[in-house]
């Protein structure tokens, strides 16, 4: 249990709270979520 709390809180971390200088210094969740935001208001546009 104790490996599995770990593995989680590791994959908490590389998806929410690390940064990519590739994408701007954002976690990858919040990439994500611009990503979506941008593609609704293309949607709305068109």
């Amino acid at each position: 249990q104790d490996l599995e709390m770990a593995t989680l809180g590791w994959v908490d971390w590389f998806n929410n709270r690390r940064l990519l200088g590739p994408i701007g210094n954002i976690p990858p969740a919040e990439a994500e979520e611009n990503f979506y935001a941008q593609r609704d208001v293309l949607d709305m546009v068109a």
